[in-house]
């Protein structure tokens, strides 16, 4: 049997910096190093790997079709490594909590509004993970989460408040959203589902009065991140999350289809062990992702199982 050759780890970071900046120029300042060995190290992953991961072009880079597959297939491993990387070196440091939070949510909500909240609490550092798997705080490798509950969930030990409600409903882009004009259009059409939130077009179709529709194509992704880039480059319909891709509606990008939307029963939620609830730092973090959230609740009807971003 023939073993699988590994590439560098000094490849894979190349490529993912070059990857997300298309260009060599910038990778190599994120690495610190020329642009010449970029080029070398991409061009022996690509050897390796028996396919060009790029194309070039004068002074532009662009990824080729397999270029996006591998992308999307290294990162989240990556992701990981460094994760657990950083938790493992930051054991022993003293004065920080550390959070865990969906890869999607981290990325799309928290991210956008971290820098507002070391402005003003600059002496409190905050660890931040990200991770689909429900946080097990027994481990004591956390303090905090950002999860969804069921709503009638009493974890035991833990104390947890709703602070984010899950809307749902399609989006695509503005060239799409001109041939869609009801939701039994959608027939046509091709249907972008996500990993972590396999039955949200289900569910939202029984919302619209559609549980069951014919015709439609269905494509799948890892993330919900892949689901919702493949819908702003047009190549589908996905469906969105309010709270998580405003900003791409906001610009444009995106056009949220129909009044129809989906209210979750399970919302975004702050999740910490009860042993935590009078540590300064901790109280500081929960009460500013209270603020900036500002949500107010309404009872909804319980489903059988929450499931995350």
């Amino acid at each position: 049997m023939r073993m699988t050759q590994f590439p560098s780890t000094s490849a894979l970071l190349s490529f993912r910096s070059a990857a997300h900046h298309l260009s060599f120029l910038q990778a190599a300042k994120d690495r610190n190093v020329t642009p010449g060995a970029i080029s070398r190290q991409i061009q022996g992953l690509e050897d390796l790997l028996g396919t060009r991961l790029f194309n070039r072009h004068h002074k532009r880079v662009e990824l080729t079709p397999q270029g996006r597959d591998y992308l999307a297939e290294i990162t989240t491993p990556m992701d990981h490594i460094a994760a657990a990387t950083a938790r493992i070196q930051g054991a022993q440091e003293s004065g920080a909590i550390s959070i865990c939070a969906y890869p999607t949510f981290a990325i799309r909500w928290l991210l956008p509004r971290w820098g507002r909240f070391y402005d003003r609490h600059p002496d409190v550092d905050v660890r931040l993970t990200t991770s689909l798997n429900p946080v097990d705080f027994s481990s004591g490798d956390y303090d905090l989460a950002i999860q969804v509950l069921a709503e009638d969930a009493k974890p035991v030990g833990l104390l947890h408040h709703e602070f984010l409600a899950v809307r749902t409903f399609p989006v695509c882009s503005p060239a799409l959203a001109q041939a869609i004009k009801s939701p039994a259009d959608l027939a046509g059409q091709t249907l972008i589902h996500n990993g972590p939130r396999p039955t949200d077009w289900r569910r939202w179709l029984t919302t619209a009065g559609l549980p069951t529709l014919n015709g439609a194509r269905e494509l799948r992704f890892e993330s919900m991140n892949l689901a919702i880039q493949a819908a702003i480059e047009g190549i589908g319909v996905a469906i969105g999350i309010d709270a998580l891709f405003r900003e791409e509606m906001e610009q444009g990008r995106l056009v949220r289809l129909f009044d129809i939307e989906r209210r979750s029963a399970h919302p975004f939620q702050i999740v910490y062990p009860e042993g935590k609830a009078q540590d300064p730092r901790l109280i500081a973090f929960r009460d500013w992702l209270l603020e900036e959230a500002a949500v107010k609740f309404t009872t909804t009807r319980p489903e059988s199982s929450p499931s995350p971003c």
